[in-house]
Formats: structure tokens, C-alpha cells, sequence
């Protein structure tokens, strides 16, 4: 979370009438609007819960339209409030911190989110001011008590005296006094993600800041057709008309244009098609295209859940004859990835084993894919939350873990094989520090491989022979690439 913000949740008042309700006038009950008591409700369990919103608002959103309290812009307007609220959570949160008479980590956690709602309908929406205030105002009656309700309406009056830009000149420190705090604010991210992203970006200030705004976008949704099962064109024929259009860059891609609940399509119903960003299938497809000296009959998916890339790699393996074995360590994740991969033409199978003490035989395996456990930092578009959750001594939990998977799918490769070492973070400690690390202590029996050719027509992917993906520059999440060849 924020560090103006704690965690602790006090108890609120929901009882109507309660301490601070008017005297000497008739009691008006207040009004429950259904789509901000849900994008409250989702907020509420991002904080208590430690949830995410790309897992909580879906069956929410669900539930409401089967009681028949939404329509599609109920849907639209709910999502916007949740996800625009946790993205520009610090930029509201510096916003905020001057209109409060006391530390923000003093303010009730339920009574900061209405606040921030309210902050977002204000500074991040074309919602009309006193329909802003007002809104939050009858929310914080329903779910805090008429007496907060009135500190809610006193500090949203205050935010409303300045439009976004106007407080960012009053709340963002200089950017030639301190470069990387004043697009902390602006951009509302960490100011260490935003050292991390910098550094592993590289460039100008224009580059970051590009970055940093395309964090702060709404993705789009993308679909991948499974190789055997779907072809990309059938899947866009199934589309409502207009709905979407191919991938930049994957085959196998579908971008929808408008939205939508993807799990309401039947070939995603019936696994021949899955929501995938691009990037991922690109690391996927970019192994499977990877030249191998020999046979080229076993692969591997060593880090397997929840199962998006198992299901492509297992579609392009059936397609040469190839068996492949996806290996997760959770099980309710192997599930999922058994789930992902039914249906698949060609053979292969799904196991519940540790990637770091795997049960099968070294020099197993022609392809392996460790898409390894990380930071996330590449997916705040999609997990706008995971910025104030990750702190950057998690960068050191996450080493070990990280240089013993990918040591392990060395030894799991024969001499000739080809691995594929992913994550969804650009931070420096997660990629080249973890591939040059275990390169050394593999010196002379395993090299890199330039992964650029593999990934053809998309631009801009650097020096090489790594592959780092950006969403300002290619549209998908920060998903890192590096090819190893063991050779000895």
C-alpha cells in the first residue's frame, strides 16, 4: 500500500441516524448508487484482503448484472472508478494529504477509499463537479455514517478547487530539484519503481515518462487463438461485428476493440481460445522458433501456472509431433494449467512438481520455457496495486528462487537444447543480473542466443541478444526474453 496510508481497518459505522446525523429536520435516508457501492466494495477487499481487481471486479460486475442492477456503461463506469482509482492512487493520495487536517494514516481506510473515489470522479473523470461530490458524499452516508459523510463533503469541496494539473503544480516537487520524485507524483508510481523502470529503460526523460503514462492506461484486451484448436481468423469471425482486430505481432493474437467480458465467448468457454497478452505469447513463440541441433521432441514448461503459455507451447508442439510436460509447484495452479491445456490435440501432461527440485532426469528436454516468478513490475497496467504492494527488499526474495529455476532448466536441457528464461518484470535484478549470474557458473557450457530474429517485424527491441518488450513502445506488458543454447 501507500505509505501515507496504513493497513489496520477500524470498524464504521453503518447505522443510519448514527453520531453527527442532522437535528431538527425530517431524517432523509441516504441512496445506495449500486455502481459506486461496488467499486467501493472492490476496493475494500483490495485493501483488506490483499486482493487483486483484475480477480475480484469480474464476479462482482457478474453478480450485478444478474440481479439486474447494471447495464454495459454501469460496467464501464465501475470498472473506471476501480481501476482509475488504484492506478492514481499516489498522485490522489499527495492531493488528499493537503486537504486533511492530519496524516492520511490516520484517516479510517474505508473512509480514504470514498475519499479517493471521489478524488478520481474529480480529477480523472469528466463526471461534473457537484455530481462528483454529491455521489461520494450519499456513498460515504451509506456505508460510513452521516457524521464521516460530512468530513468526506468538507475535503472533497477542497479537492474540487483545482483541476488535476493545477495540483500537481502544487503537490510535485521540481523536476530539476528531484527528477525521480517529481514523476512519482505526476505518473503515480513509487519512487523506487520508477528509479527501477528508469534504469532498466534507459534514455531521456521523454522515454520514462512515455512509460509511465502507458503504466497508467487502460490495456487492451487480448485473446489468443490455440494453435490445433482455433485459428485467429475463426476467432475473429466469432467477434461481435466490428469487435476486433488481429495482434500487432503475434499470429495467434486478437485485440478486442470494444471491451467486453471475454469469458462470455464461447470458444473462450470452451478453452480454444484464452486471454493472453501478446508479449507472453511472443516469449512463447519465440522458444518454439528457437533453432535446436537434433531431435526436437520433449519440451518443458518449468513454471507452468496458470497455464496461458503452456496452452500455446503445447498447440505448437502437437503440431510437430512433440510431447509436452508442464510442471507447476501450487496445485490449485496445475489445475488451472490442466484446465488451460484439455483439449489439446497433441500429447502431453500436466504435473505438480518444484521447478527448483524437479523429479525428471537431466538432459531431459529439447525446449524449456521458466517463466519465473517475479516482481510484476512489467504488468502494472493490469495490476495497478502490485506498485504499492512491492516494496524493493522483495527484489532479494525473488533471487535465489530466480537463479535456481533457471539453473535447473539448463541442467533439465540436452547440449544443443535451447531455454527460454521469462519474466513479466524489466527490473535489472530480475533479467540480465539473474542471466549473467548463472552464465558464469555455467562458463563454456551454455551461451546466449540473439532472441531479436525470432520476434519478427516487432521494432525496437534493443542490443540484443535479450529481448525486453515495453508497453509504450510495443503494446504489451514488460515482458522480458533471454535464449540460452547449452553447449557442453
Amino acid at each position: 500500500m501507500n505509505d501515507q496510508r496504513r493497513r489496520p481497518t477500524q470498524s464504521t459505522s453503518r447505522r443510519p441516524g448514527g453520531k453527527g446525523a442532522p437535528q431538527g429536520r425530517p431524517y432523509r435516508r441516504p441512496q445506495k448508487d449500486p455502481v459506486r457501492m461496488l467499486a467501493f466494495d472492490a476496493l475494500r477487499a483490495v485493501d483488506e484482503r490483499d486482493a487483486y481487481a483484475n480477480l475480484v471486479l469480474p464476479p462482482l460486475l457478474r453478480k450485478a448484472r444478474e440481479n439486474g442492477d447494471f447495464d454495459h456503461r454501469d460496467a464501464a463506469l465501475a470498472t473506471e472508478l476501480v481501476y482509475g482509482t488504484l492506478r492514481r492512487q499516489g498522485t490522489y493520495d499527495a492531493v488528499l494529504a493537503r486537504c486533511v487536517d492530519r496524516p492520511l494514516r490516520e484517516v479510517d481506510p474505508p473512509v480514504l477509499d470514498v475519499l479517493s473515489l471521489g478524488a478520481h470522479q474529480l480529477l480523472g473523470t469528466r463526471i461534473p463537479t457537484h455530481a462528483a461530490v454529491s455521489a461520494s458524499v450519499e456513498l460515504a452516508r451509506v456505508v460510513l455514517g452521516d457524521g464521516r459523510a460530512k468530513f468526506v463533503n468538507a475535503v472533497l469541496r477542497k479537492v474540487a478547487q483545482h483541476d488535476l494539473d493545477g495540483w500537481l503544480e502544487l503537490v510535485a516537487p521540481p523536476y530539476d530539484e528531484d527528477p525521480e520524485d517529481h514523476l512519482a507524483v505526476v505518473h503515480s508510481h513509487p519512487r523506487w519503481v520508477v528509479s527501477a523502470l528508469w534504469d532498466s529503460l534507459g534514455g531521456p526523460r521523454a522515454g520514462i515518462e512515455d512509460l509511465l503514462e502507458a503504466d497508467n492506461e487502460r490495456p487492451e484486451v487480448t485473446l489468443v487463438a490455440r494453435p490445433g484448436r482455433m485459428t485467429a481468423d475463426a476467432l475473429l469471425d466469432g467477434l461481435p461485428t466490428e469487435g476486433g482486430l488481429p495482434g500487432r505481432w503475434s499470429p495467434y493474437a486478437v485485440r478486442l476493440t470494444e471491451g467486453g467480458e471475454p469469458g462470455a465467448l464461447d470458444a473462450v468457454r470452451e478453452g480454444r481460445a484464452g486471454v493472453q497478452d501478446e508479449g507472453s505469447q511472443l516469449v512463447a513463440l519465440a522458444l518454439a522458433a528457437a533453432p535446436v541441433e537434433g531431435r526436437d521432441e520433449k519440451w518443458l514448461d518449468g513454471c507452468a501456472g496458470p497455464g496461458g503459455k503452456a496452452a500455446l507451447l503445447a498447440g505448437l508442439a502437437a503440431e510437430r509431433g512433440a510431447f509436452l510436460l508442464a510442471a507447476e509447484k501450487q496445485p490449485h495452479r496445475s489445475g488451472l494449467v490442466a484446465r488451460a491445456l484439455s483439449g489439446n490435440p497433441g500429447p502431453y501432461q500436466v504435473i505438480t512438481a518444484d521447478g527448483t527440485r524437479p523429479p525428471w532426469r537431466p538432459g531431459s528436454f529439447d525446449r524449456v520455457l521458466m517463466d519465473v516468478p517475479c516482481t510484476g513490475l512489467g504488468a502494472l497496467r493490469r495490476r495497478p496495486e502490485a506498485r504499492w504492494r512491492r516494496r524493493p527488499e522483495d527484489l532479494a526474495g525473488f533471487a535465489p528462487l530466480q537463479r535456481a529455476l533457471l539453473e535447473r532448466a539448463l541442467e533439465s536441457v540436452r547440449v544443443g537444447g535451447i531455454v527460454g528464461y521469462a519474466t513479466c518484470s524489466p527490473h535489472l535484478a530480475e533479467t540480465r543480473a539473474v542471466v549473467d549470474d548463472v552464465l558464469r557458473d555455467f562458463t563454456g557450457a551454455a551461451e546466449l542466443v540473439d532472441a531479436r530474429p525470432l520476434m519478427p517485424g516487432v521494432p525496437a527491441l534493443g542490443e540484443g541478444p535479450d529481448v525486453q518488450l515495453w508497453p509504450h513502445l510495443h503494446g504489451t506488458d514488460a515482458m522480458y526474453l533471454a535464449l540460452l543454447r547449452r553447449t557442453a
